[in-house]
Formats: C-alpha cells, structure tokens, sequence
C-alpha cells in the first residue's frame, strides 16, 4: 500500500502528535461544504452576493456568514460596485490567497468526476489554449512527478516538536 513515510523526529508515530497541522488548520477555514462550493462559485467568476446564494443553493443568511468567513480568512476581498440609480453594494473577488486554493477545488472536481460520476463526468476542465482535459499532479521544487509512495513527510522550519 503506498503510503507518506513520516521521517525524523515523526517516525515514532507514539512521539508527537499533529498539534499545529497545517492540513487541519486549513480544514478549519474552509471545513464548510458551503464554503467550499461558494469559493468553486468565486473561481468560477461569480462576483454578487445574490448569484452566490442562489448558484450554491443556500439561504442568504448562510452565504453571508461564510462569505464573511472567507473574507474574514482572507480568501475573498469585498469591492464596492453600484448600478445606476441603485445604492452601493458589495462583490467579492479571490484574493491570491484564494486563487492559491483552485488546485484543492481542482483536485476535488478530477476526483469526484473519477469516483462520483458513473455515467461520466457533468463538468470537466480543458485547457484553453489545446484543449485538452487538465488535472492535478504532485511534483517536486525540480519538476518530477511524484507518487504518493514516495513522498516524506518531516518536520518544517515551524515544527515545535524538540
């Protein structure tokens, strides 16, 4: 079974535990199945509150609490916006901060459509400039694609493990 080999101090799986994870602290910003379908909304281009809440199918309290959420998190920055003869309003935009997280929405969409899709895929993402099918692919800092038994996890430069 391939699997992360855990190296260093993280070895001895009965010495630490993941106190400060990264993984589960970006869990925790968008942990919400209605977070993550109104950031899928944002990549997709849509800027309003109303297109938000009827597009995700949530009622307009939820969208406003997690729109806030993830403006508050820093994955969506409000602008003001204002139709003639209408009062000013608010639309949101992916911060870079949120366009980092479109390889997660990415990968979720590659996966569902694999696994969830026995008829085919509903949505599929091509490359505009051939065509083709993208996807997500786990590569090292020099271009290697890399399969998950051979990765190693170990400790970072804000590891406080001792």
């Amino acid at each position: 079974m391939d699997t992360i080999s855990l190296t260093g101090r993280l070895s001895d799986r009965d010495t630490w535990v993941a106190e400060h994870c990264s993984m589960a602290g970006a869990l925790g910003v968008v942990s919400t199945r209605s977070a993550m379908l109104l950031l899928r909304e944002a990549l997709y281009g849509t800027r309003r509150f109303d297109q938000f809440a009827q597009r995700v199918g949530i009622s307009e309290p939820l969208a406003a609490a997690r729109l806030r959420e993830l403006v508050d998190e820093g994955l969506l920055e409000r602008r003001p916006y204002r139709e003639p003869g209408q009062r000013t309003r608010q639309e949101y935009e992916l911060t870079q901060k949120g366009r980092e997280f479109a390889p997660v929405l990415i990968a979720l969409l590659h996966w569902g459509n694999r696994w969830l899709a026995p008829d085919g895929a509903p949505t599929e993402l091509v490359h505009a400039v051939c065509g083709q099918p993208v996807g997500v692919e786990i590569r090292c800092a020099r271009g290697h694609l890399v399969d998950i038994g051979n990765l190693e996890l170990q400790t970072g430069p804000g590891s406080t493990l001792t």
